[in-house]
């Protein structure tokens, strides 16, 4: 698959910001870690959101889909856990 990996990640971040005020409102946070050479975008659920028993419904439902209006190159998200 072929794309700008700038210009996505950029309407990604876009996404996520308009995003971010519904996570924070339950203790959490999300941030785009990368863009594989597939187009799944590679989200990291932060705070309350990383444990939460939702997050993959959430990402799925929520994330995925609003990126997906916003980024068709984008063919789905993947929760990914960094270790600090």
């Amino acid at each position: 698959m072929s794309f700008n990996k700038l210009e996505l990640t950029n309407r990604i971040n876009d996404v996520l910001a308009s995003l971010r005020p519904f996570f924070e409102a339950d203790g959490g946070d999300m941030k785009l870690v990368d863009i594989t050479d597939k187009g799944v975008a590679q989200i990291q659920l932060l705070g309350a959101c990383s444990d939460c028993s939702m997050s993959q419904m959430t990402l799925k439902a929520g994330v995925e889909e609003a990126l997906k209006k916003a980024a068709p190159e984008i063919i789905g998200v993947e929760a990914v856990i960094l270790e600090a």
